[in-house]
């Protein structure tokens, strides 16, 4: 049985106002989101960590497969109109957020593909809440919000405007990161630097300035 619902990702419309993007609620809903949140990897850091680094097992594994298959694959392009099948993609697990995350960014060149899927079952603070910007000035421009929590899945094409951030927040915060990328290298490159800022954690929980401010939110 399917863990995500693919039915209602091709029944949600694209918007293209500011950039291109969709959002579906509740895209990892009832018993299957409280089988993933209970096989989540065990994270007790801040900052984005590679699958290889983790404990993945059970419903969490096959979540992350069912991300990585032709059928998830096949919806993204019909949605932006793209051929990612020569693409190769790259995941990131959060499991915290530093109260310093959530500048305002587009991501990276590299990225042709945001894939965002949270997995917290409420979400009442006010911060961390990712939204869909106007501009990289100004977090209060902004033409939607995001709640990261009841298996929402947010998606947008990267483009030199795709501005997007959320108010400071500090505390347990699940998420998936998923990215269709330019090529292999920018994985090698990505993961290893990941790995990296990974392991700095594990020696000095509250990191470096630079370390800190490295981090990308989602």
């Amino acid at each position: 049985m399917s863990l995500i619902d693919i039915e209602a990702l091709r029944a949600t419309p694209l918007k293209t106002d500011p950039y291109d993007y969709f959002v579906v609620p509740a895209f990892v809903t009832g018993k299957a989101l409280d089988s993933v949140i209970s096989d989540f990897p065990n994270i007790d850091s801040t900052g984005s960590i590679p699958p290889s680094e983790l404990d993945i097992h059970g419903s969490f594994q096959q979540l992350l497969d069912e991300m990585n298959g032709p059928e998830f694959r096949e919806a993204i392009e019909e949605k932006f109109g793209l051929d990612l099948s020569d693409r190769p993609t790259m995941f990131t697990i959060r499991g915290f957020c530093a109260r310093n995350n959530g500048k305002i960014h587009t991501d990276t060149k590299s990225k042709i593909i945001t894939v965002l899927l949270y997995l917290n079952q409420e979400w009442e603070a006010g911060g961390g809440r990712l939204r869909i910007l106007r501009s990289g000035t100004d977090l209060n421009d902004a033409v939607e919000e995001v709640s990261p929590n009841g298996g929402t899945l947010l998606v947008f094409r990267r483009s030199d405007n795709s501005w997007h951030g959320h108010e400071p927040f500090e505390g347990q915060r699940r998420a998936i990161q998923m990215n269709w990328v330019t090529d292999e290298e920018v994985v090698v490159h990505e993961q290893r630097r990941h790995r990296f800022t990974s392991t700095l954690k594990k020696l000095n929980p509250f990191g470096s300035r630079a370390t800190r401010e490295a981090e990308g939110t989602y």
